[in-house]
């Protein structure tokens, strides 16, 4: 299949790569790039949580990392959890699912620490961590360590839709899925863009896209990059 990954570089490379391992052509076309954020990390912490990759990477510099890094860290998913090891994390937890199954897998382990987490989040938040945990009688505290910033579509992508060279394209987020909408409309093909087969990570994530008026739209059975890929060659069956 001709596939669009609209990931930021560093994650697109990683997934337009498992694509072509599978035989599938892929235009990589970031349509966000991610940038650390500077914060105040310094504090009493009970551990870590991050629920994006990029959290990890975000703090590679910061003053309090060194101390951040020989705590425990909760990790929404798998690749969270390896990027996390990547940068230095020892004790590393993975929830392998969504929020809530992050909320239940701190809820197991962390219930009688007396000191708070620390949730290292980016700008824009799909739900609202923190307070999930305080139902659950767990204390937390949030600092931003990274910010995703818009970027335009490329002209190869513009080309590609506009010549029906596009069989399907990966999304990921739903910041990422508005991004491609609004992006559509700016460059004048939201028609096309929107015609393609549209591959997402949860329905969260899909809900943008067929309120636009995308009709053909998949959802992978997890949350997690293997069930998108495992969907794709579903829907390429």
């Amino acid at each position: 299949m001709r596939l669009v990954v609209i990931r930021p570089r560093a994650d697109g490379e990683r997934t337009a790569a498992a694509l072509r391992a599978r035989g599938h052509e892929v235009l990589l076309a970031p349509l966000m790039r991610v940038e650390p954020v500077d914060a105040d990390l310094a504090g009493d912490w009970g551990g870590v949580i991050i629920t994006s990759a990029n959290a990890a990477s975000a703090i590679a510099d910061n003053p309090a990392c060194k101390i951040l890094l020989a705590l425990p860290l909760y990790a929404v998913g798998q690749r969270s959890a390896e990027a996390a090891r990547q940068a230095g994390f020892i004790d590393v937890a993975s929830a392998d699912g969504d929020v809530r199954n992050l909320v239940r897998l701190i809820a197991e382990r962390h219930a009688d620490a007396a000191a708070p987490l620390l949730y290292l989040a980016g700008e824009d938040r799909a739900a609202d961590l923190v307070a999930e945990l305080i139902l659950h009688g767990i204390a937390a505290e949030m600092a931003v360590v990274y910010r995703a910033v818009t970027a335009p579509f490329p002209p190869q992508l513009i080309a590609a839709l506009k010549a029906n060279e596009v069989d399907a394209v990966l999304h990921f987020s739903q910041r990422s899925a508005e991004n491609y909408i609004a992006g559509a409309k700016q460059a004048g093909i939201a028609g096309p863009a929107l015609s393609v087969r549209h591959m997402c990570l949860s329905a969260q994530i899909a809900a943008p896209l067929a309120k636009a008026g995308a009709s053909r739209v998949a959802i992978a059975s997890r949350p997690d990059e293997a069930a998108l890929l495992a969907r794709l060659e579903q829907a390429q069956g």
